[in-house]
């Protein structure tokens, strides 16, 4: 390997590790492990064979994860296998701006611009599957949306590559990286740029997004080990969020186009995550209910659920009520990775998994608000249906 760049630290030692700006063959095959699809026996072994069963559950709710490049009937089987008893479910995948089908339903997570208060947000749309066969405005709609989200990885790239030096100064600053960090975080986007652009045509769309640098980075942990990668993707984190804050969102469509067009097509929708957009809950959006719990939204579960009780105890006999949901977030692709490149947390989601429902103190409050999962899946059925 060719020496670029060497900067003595403490000790008189070489704080940056010796790499090439020239793309390798080891970088070659890195990069197309890393936007690879495709299940080995043994990540279909660990898909279908979960480490948790729950017998006692009955009614499985499950309207917001993400299947990512995860075939839909391993999860089916990995989902039968840790519910084993269950009687009742609604089960919907929500994919990040791709419209997926399983069983009777179909599903996806929208992003879109709120101008009132000037931020993206996200809603959770759900759907019979034969009123989106056909749709084609909403699919439309979601392709503009994907590929403009996507074009957040080329803005991620080039704040690296080029650079934008007051980003990472800023990133630098915020994180205490060195130079020896941004240098080598530089020169390794440079090459995963070359890459990406030499092959674009032949990597799956799926692929396309942000993680395919956070994958790549932890792809070199056994050459330059944890800590100097940890220390990498800390920086990477804090430009990846600089990016998004100066990211145009004006380009998304709007919170309410998107929603006169999923009533037009008789679909439901659920606001995810409401503790991140605080306003949305001020804007009176037509919605069919909020998410007041997941496994990263935990700190207002009781308050939004007295939230939705009073909204509907206020409301007029006419109005249909606000439903109370819980989401697993799970993301399915996560469980498949080595254990030192797995997010632990998202790797220990799992879908209709949500223990809030039975918790004791929030149990209280949604006997009140006279829901539970039952009630919810019965009466979301029949909202989408009608």
């Amino acid at each position: 390997m060719e020496l670029v760049y060497s900067k003595e630290g403490a000790g008189g030692q070489c704080a940056l590790p010796e790499v090439s700006r020239e793309v390798t063959d080891d970088d070659s095959a890195l990069f197309f492990k890393v936007v690879s699809v495709d299940i080995s026996e043994d990540a279909e072994r660990i898909i279908t064979q979960p480490q948790t069963v729950l017998p006692r559950q009955k009614n499985v709710l499950a309207i917001h994860w993400h299947p990512e490049f995860i075939p839909m009937d391993l999860i089916v089987r990995r989902v039968n296998a840790m519910f084993p008893n269950k009687d009742e479910e609604l089960i919907i995948p929500t994919q990040h701006n791709d419209l997926l089908f399983l069983g009777d339903y179909a599903g996806v997570e929208v992003d879109c611009y709120s101008a009132g208060f000037n931020q993206k947000v996200q809603l959770l749309l759900h759907f019979q599957k034969e009123r989106v066969q056909d749709a084609a405005v909403l699919r439309s709609m979601l392709e503009h949306t994907f590929k403009y989200r996507s074009s957040q990885l080329f803005a991620f790239i080039e704040a690296l590559a080029q650079p934008d030096e007051e980003i990472l100064n800023k990133a630098a600053e915020e994180t205490g990286a060195g130079e020896d960090i941004v240098e080598f975080v530089r020169i390794v986007t440079a090459k995963i740029k070359i890459l990406l652009e030499a092959n674009y045509d032949q990597i799956p769309i799926f692929s396309i997004k942000n993680k395919v640098i956070k994958e790549f980075f932890n792809g070199l942990r056994p050459v330059y080990g944890n800590t100097w990668i940890n220390r990498c993707q800390a920086f990477l984190q804090e430009v990846k969020k600089l990016v998004k804050l100066n990211f145009p969102f004006k380009y998304f469509y709007r919170t309410s186009e998107i929603i006169e067009e999923v009533r037009s097509l008789g679909g439901g929708i659920v606001i995810p995550h409401p503790e991140q957009f605080w306003p949305i809950l001020l804007a009176d959006y037509d919605v069919d209910g909020y998410e007041v719990w997941n496994p990263q939204s935990r700190r207002y579960t009781e308050f939004l659920i007295d939230v939705v009780n009073k909204t509907n105890h206020r409301a007029s006999r006419q109005s249909r009520r606000l439903m109370i949901f819980m989401g697993d977030d799970t993301h399915m692709s996560e469980k498949i990775k080595p254990p030192e490149a797995q997010n632990q947390a998202k790797a220990a989601r799992e879908i209709g998994y949500q223990p809030a429902w039975d918790d004791l103190a929030i149990r209280k409050k949604l006997i009140l608000a006279k829901m539970d999962r039952g009630a919810v899946i019965e009466e979301y059925i029949a909202r989408l249906t009608s």
